[in-house]
């Protein structure tokens, strides 16, 4: 079955990227030219997913918004003949379908109640197809091979998997942020069978040093398991700990491994998104070499 469904989750409240997040949602964060989510709908689109599920939350409207035609704006720009604009954001003419649910903070809570229930609130959207989910803050950078959504699907589908995870490798110093899987022995190194997956463990507890890349092939038995997984700190519902839930019940775990050209954005925190920022204001076709000859005179000066 041809794998057409994606799920996004954008509810988180962005509380890491305070002032620039009050007043509008982190994944709408510019980028070089484009906010954040849209690089990802954009890689889902050019790897043939057309049926794009948002999980929204409190103050995420303009998500919305930019993903939804503006006859205004379109009619200012083709009357002084800037039409080419908003060729960008024509997905109607790509044939995608925008879909969006709420996800909904419980009683009792001031924060939505984690990953694992924002993907359970696409169940019904899913229904009883494979799906793709891939982080709204999460840029994936591909390089001059086939897509890693792509390569992800194909693995999934040769293996029987239940659920395929992209994974990166990261300095033993920042495992401790990120979901860290453990390859089975005797794995292939770029497409492999895992054993476990932990939550940000300790830097001498973690069983390698791969992370989890914000991007996911999954069955519907992924359901099955965010029923059966408890809570973790925080009253929050791990998609991670889902995962290990879907081990403990017999399902094939696989990930595959970013290329080295391959470059992942999680924009998590200032940090991350200065960096982000400044790579792909470099990659400007337009403006990169001016932004270049800038950032090396202002390194001079100081």
């Amino acid at each position: 079955m041809a794998i057409l469904k994606v799920v996004i989750p954008v509810a988180g409240m962005g509380t890491s990227l305070l002032p620039a997040t009050k007043s509008q949602p982190k994944e709408m964060l510019p980028v070089g030219r484009k906010p954040i989510v849209q690089y990802v709908v954009e890689e889902v689109v050019e790897q043939g997913l057309k049926k794009i599920l948002f999980i929204t939350g409190k103050n995420k409207r303009t998500i919305e918004d930019h993903f939804d035609r503006d006859p205004d704006l379109q009619t200012y720009l083709t009357e002084s003949d800037r039409e080419n604009l908003l060729e960008q954001l024509d997905y109607e003419q790509e044939g995608v379908n925008f879909f969006y649910t709420r996800q909904i903070i419980p009683a009792g809570r001031t924060t939505p109640a984690g990953i694992g229930d924002a993907i359970g609130m696409a169940q019904d959207f899913v229904a009883d197809e494979p799906f793709v989910v891939a982080f709204g803050d999460t840029i994936i950078k591909s390089g001059n091979h086939a897509g890693l959504i792509n390569r992800m699907i194909k693995s999934h589908e040769k293996n029987n998997a239940s659920a395929t995870i992209a994974v990166v490798e990261v300095p033993p110093d920042e495992v401790s942020q990120y979901g860290i899987v453990k390859p089975k022995a005797g794995e292939d190194e770029n497409d492999f069978e895992i054993e476990a997956i932990v939550e940000k463990p300790a830097r001498d507890e973690a069983p390698s040093n791969l992370c989890v890349a914000g991007r996911y092939v999954f069955n519907p038995e992924i359901f099955a398991a965010l029923n059966r997984t408890s809570p973790g700190y925080g009253g929050k519902l791990e998609l991670t700990d889902a995962i290990s839930t879907l081990m403990t019940m017999g399902h094939t775990v696989r990930c595959v491994k970013l290329q080295p050209e391959e470059l992942r954005y999680d924009i998590g925190n200032m940090e991350s998104y200065f960096k982000s920022f400044i790579d792909f204001a470099l990659f400007d076709q337009r403006y990169g070499y001016l932004i270049r000859q800038y950032l090396q005179k202002r390194l001079r000066d100081f």
